[in-house]
Order: structure tokens, then C-alpha cells, then sequence
């Protein structure tokens, strides 16, 4: 079979592609090989102007021409180099011969060797990987996490006067408003985005095992660790960690994934809220004209997209987990097990991509429905009796709550009518009396919150 959407292999690059077709550039064998390159050739533009003496001649006005290799980077360029990669069996080196070529083509045959001098592959790689997961979230997740962000801000503000019952344990609660639960989880997000916006994306830098042996030997009097902590830090625009193995340590990747991962929990209980919400009918959905709902019953609108973004974000937090738990651990100076692992960095973050979308399209279906919202708060007038019985405390009232208790759990039914009789049998001024009977299950709804 010939590779497209319909036979591959993953939803990611099959069903989904179109949705997530955008990640593509950052997280592809196609966007690695890129990445490579740009690091390569940012390495070597960066050496010459160093202060090293091979490179004092370089001619800056080449610098550009330079960029535009990886600037202008082609699917035929990165053909090119898995060619040569069969040959070379080594996925960086082959990136080497790419630049070296085209470095040649230049005319500038004369500092071919100075391309990835004193460099080891997990130099480009621990850079290339950074980089690209710094942009990704950059272009893509931030902005479609502050599109969700925006919408639960327009939602909580459409909604913030609707009064409506709470429910603890499953149970009727005291009244709150939809506005303020909206707005429970815009503040945590908004939390979780600071955190992962502090989250520094650490790159490794320093040679066969981090000592940067190679530049030093053989250019001893020259201050290398000013010179790689200037190409990460202000070239690249990443953090470079001071003391490593031949490998990244990845504990600041690790936190990426975990916040990644927080982020994803809080949507997902945003989801099942909204379903529930949904069965309880203070939802209804708007209905798309040639959509089914059910193939057998006709009358079905299921809340598909708050489900189909669960499952998302499931496999995604599965994967963060697995990221965040293995790639910190490496034996001795290294092994290649977070190689493998690496290339599957852009997975979780396709699946956390279509949960937030499908978050989205499930919100903007929601229809309220608000004679379901005031029926289940006149059903339960029992949640006035925190309210009453909180007043007669201040009052002095002696065993308020087991007074309230004892109204609240008989067998029958709690109604406006039996909580205002139960009110008028109350050894308190005709004044209390009425401030009691003012609280109704609508209006104890506390401060509002949304401003």
C-alpha cells in the first residue's frame, strides 16, 4: 500500500491529518531534518564570528545565503539527505554532508571542516528538538489554548447571572451560578498556562560528553563556555544546561510534559461536566443540518465532541506520562533510549491539539437550556436550609442545624410552602421571619464571582 491518510497507520496521520496538518513542520522526520540543518548552520555562522583564527575570513555577506538553505528548506533537500543517510547509517552525519555540500557550492570549500567541529550528533539533536517543540508551541498550542481560554472568558460572562443548582457527591448542593463554574475552569487553565510558559526549554551543548573536549583542545586559550552558552541562549533562543552527559538531562522536559499533561486533566473534567450537564438537559445542542446522531435512533444528538476529546486527551496524557517518567533516566553517560522516545514528542501534542478543537466545537454547539436550570432549583428548595439555618446561628437560635435537619430528611417532599411554614414555627421576631423567607433557591446563589 502506497502512504496516505487512508492507510496509515496512525489516526494522527490518517483520519486527523487535516486537523493537526500544522504540527507537521516541527514534529515530522521532515521538520527534524530541518531543524538539524538550521542548527548546523547556525552553529557554523556562529563560529565565525568566534574569534577562532581558520574562521577570521569568513565572509559575513554569505550569512544569508547561508539561512536560506534552511529558510527554503524543500521535501526534495530532505530526500536528499535519507539517501545519503543509507549510506552513511548515521542520520546527523548525513545532515553534515548536506551543509558541506552546499557550503561548497558557495564557494567556500575552505571551511567545509569547520561544519560541526567538535560536535557529537546529540549537539544537534538536544538543540533541533527544543527548538522545534519551543516553536510548535509557540505557533500552534498557545494560541489555540488561548482560543479555548477566550471562549470559557465569553461563556462565563454570557452565563454569570444563570442561577443553578450544584451538585456534591451526585447530591443536590447550595445554589451557584453557570458563569462561576465556567470561570472555575478558565482561572485553573490560566494557571497551568503561566506554568508552562515559565517551563524553560533546556538544550545540551557541550561535546562528545559535555566537557566540550574537542573545542578545547584544539583551541585551549578560548572561552567555550562563553561561546556555547551565547550560540544557545541568544542564537538559539533556548537555555542551555551547564553540566551534562553526552545528553540532555530532560527534568525541564519533563515538567513541560507534566504541566502539558495538567492542562489536558483540566479539560477533561470540562468535558465530563459538559456532558453531564448535556444528559441533564440544561444543554441542548444545535443541531447540524445532514449530521446523525445515532444509526438506530433517529431522535439521538450524542455530545460526540466533549468524547472525542476525552479520548484525546487520555492517549495524550498516557504518552506525557511516559515522556516525563523515562526521559530523565539514562545510563551513565548515555544510551539510546531517549532517541526513540524523542521522535514521538509531536504525538501527544497532535492528540492534545484535537482535544482542545474538539472542546471548542462542543462549546460552541451548547444551546442553554434555562427552564431546566430553574426546575431543578425548584425541585430541591432542601438547599435553603444551609442559608436558614446560617442565619439563625447569628441569631442565637439554639441546635439551628439539627432544626433544619429535621424539615430536610423527612420523606416527603421540601417545597417553598413547607420550608416558609417550617419558617413561621420559629421562635424569632416577625423581622427574621421575613428576611427567612426572601432566600429562595435561585437567589442563595453567594458573591458573585465574575465580574
Amino acid at each position: 500500500m502506497e502512504l496516505n491518510t487512508l492507510t496509515a497507520i496512525s489516526p494522527i496521520d490518517g483520519r486527523y491529518r487535516r486537523k493537526v496538518a500544522e504540527l507537521a513542520p516541527y514534529f515530522s522526520e521532515f521538520g527534524l531534518i530541518r531543524y538539524r540543518v538550521l542548527i548546523e548552520i547556525e552553529y557554523l555562522i556562529t563560529l565565525s564570528t568566534s574569534g577562532i583564527s581558520p574562521m577570521a575570513a569568513f565572509p559575513k555577506d554569505k550569512f544569508e545565503d547561508l539561512r536560506a538553505v534552511y529558510k527554503n528548506f524543500t521535501e526534495e533537500d530532505a530526500l536528499e539527505i535519507k539517501t545519503t543517510e543509507r549510506t552513511t547509517n548515521h542520520d546527523v552525519k548525513a545532515v553534515e554532508y548536506f551543509v558541506k555540500d552546499r557550503l561548497e557550492k558557495m564557494g567556500l570549500s575552505q571551511y567545509l571542516e569547520f561544519v560541526h567541529f567538535g560536535l557529537t550528533s546529540q549537539d544537534i539533536n538536544n538543540t533541533s528538538v527544543p527548538k522545534s517543540l519551543k516553536d510548535a508551541l509557540t505557533d500552534v498550542y498557545l494560541p489555540l489554548l488561548d482560543k479555548l481560554l477566550n471562549k470559557l472568558s465569553t461563556l462565563k460572562t454570557e452565563w454569570k447571572d444563570v442561577s443553578m443548582l450544584a451538585k456534591t457527591h451526585g447530591q443536590p448542593a447550595s445554589p451557584t451560578r453557570l458563569g462561576k463554574e465556567i470561570q472555575v475552569f478558565e482561572e485553573r487553565l490560566q494557571i497551568q498556562k503561566k506554568q508552562l510558559e515559565a517551563v524553560p526549554f533546556s538544550a545540551k551543548f557541550g561535546g562528545a560528553t559535555g566537557n566540550l573536549n574537542a573545542h578545547h583542545v584544539a583551541f585551549p586559550d578560548h572561552d567555550w563556555v562563553a561561546f556555547a552558552n551565547h550560540f544557545v541562549n541568544d542564537v538559539l533562543e533556548l537555555q542551555r544546561s551547564q553540566t551534562t552527559t553526552q545528553i540532555e538531562h530532560y527534568d525541564n522536559l519533563a515538567a513541560l510534559f507534566d504541566v502539558l499533561k495538567r492542562i489536558n486533566t483540566i479539560i477533561l473534567d470540562l468535558d465530563r461536566d459538559m456532558w453531564t450537564y448535556i444528559s441533564m438537559e440544561y444543554f441542548k445542542q444545535k443541531l447540524k443540518e445532514g449530521e446523525i446522531g445515532s444509526s438506530a435512533m433517529p431522535h439521538k444528538v450524542n455530545p460526540i465532541d466533549f468524547e472525542n476529546s476525552e479520548g484525546n486527551l487520555g492517549l495524550a496524557n498516557a504518552l506525557y506520562e511516559h515522556l516525563s517518567a523515562k526521559l530523565p533516566v539514562s545510563r551513565l553517560q548515555r544510551d539510546l533510549t531517549d532517541s526513540t522516545v524523542l521522535r514521538n514528542i509531536g504525538v501527544p501534542i497532535a492528540h492534545s491539539v484535537l482535544a482542545i478543537q474538539a472542546t471548542l466545537t462542543g462549546l460552541d454547539k451548547l444551546l442553554l437550556n434555562q427552564s431546566a436550570f430553574e426546575k431543578d432549583l425548584e425541585d430541591n428548595w432542601a438547599v435553603v436550609a444551609e442559608a436558614i439555618q446560617t442565619v439563625l446561628r447569628r441569631e442565637g437560635f439554639p441546635k439551628p442545624y439539627e432544626a433544619l435537619k429535621g424539615l430536610t430528611r423527612k420523606n416527603e417532599k421540601t417545597t417553598q410552602e413547607s420550608v416558609h411554614q417550617f419558617i413561621d414555627t420559629l421562635n424569632v421576631s416577625d423581622e427574621i421571619k421575613s428576611e427567612l423567607k426572601q432566600i429562595t433557591p435561585q437567589n442563595y446563589t453567594g458573591v458573585q464571582l465574575v465580574k
